[in-house]
């Protein structure tokens, strides 16, 4: 049973009666989810997982898992790439009572119809989703003057509700519109660990990831090389 559409189903029904809703943990635990995983329900299954901070991400043969830093050597985009199909990971704070998928999904539904793209949503392995088309930017062509136009492009976004996360997962290229090309990234998808931590953070700011220390360092050594060759793009780091 898709963990979002069960818990907005509980959260509205016991406000309904002016009753607080369980804890989330205890409501997860009740419907046996089968990912993805909050890291105090998270099994022992032996999958070995890189620990980006708030994200957990299994490490998959075939797939390269790629890792977008700043300046800084913050982190700011995780994505697993599985041939031409990308996953692109986002977790964000959530409240301790409902999730945010619902509204996101009518958020993104709207802002893609406003670009001239369209998002339907449909039924997938976690519930409720959007599938349609986005518009994607398109690299410059060498020697080309200008920026390219967007193109519209196959997507699908996925997303679950957890206790005070959301993830949600961004499926491009050619297994956004093949449900068996999809299969693998879908099962990653569902591997993933969310660390949330009990700080407080302002609803849907982004929770903090990081580099693992030898992967930082090796950062490091790029971007001191780049800074000794001359100006030029910050790098992503692939790991």
């Amino acid at each position: 049973m898709p963990l979002g559409r069960r818990r907005n189903r509980i959260d509205r029904s016991l406000r309904e009666r002016g009753v607080p809703p369980e804890p989330q943990l205890r409501e997860r635990e009740e419907t046996g989810t089968t990912g993805p995983w909050d890291d105090a329900d998270a099994p022992d299954d032996g999958v070995t997982r890189i620990d980006l901070g708030s994200l957990r991400v299994p490490a998959v043969s075939g797939m390269e898992l790629r890792v977008d830093v700043n300046a800084s050597q913050q982190v700011v985009g995780a994505s697993l790439r599985s041939g031409d199909s990308l996953l692109q990971l986002s977790v964000f704070a959530a409240p301790r009572a409902g999730g945010l998928w619902d509204d996101v999904r009518a958020e993104l539904a709207r802002g893609a119809s406003g670009q001239g793209a369209s998002l339907q949503e449909v039924e997938g392995p976690f519930g409720p989703e959007l599938a349609g088309t986005v518009l994607m930017p398109v690299a410059p062509q060498p020697g080309q003057s200008g920026t390219p136009k967007p193109v519209r492009r196959p997507a699908r976004f996925l997303g679950v509700d957890g206790p005070r996360w959301f993830l949600r997962g961004m499926l491009t290229g050619p297994a956004a519109a093949d449900p068996a090309g999809a299969a693998a990234l879908e099962a990653a998808f569902r591997a993933v660990v969310v660390v949330r931590g009990s700080g407080p953070m302002p609803v849907r700011d982004q929770l903090p990831l990081t580099l693992p220390p030898q992967a930082a360092e090796q950062i490091a050594r790029q971007q001191a090389a780049n800074r000794a060759a001359g100006p030029g793009p910050t790098p992503g780091a692939a790991g």
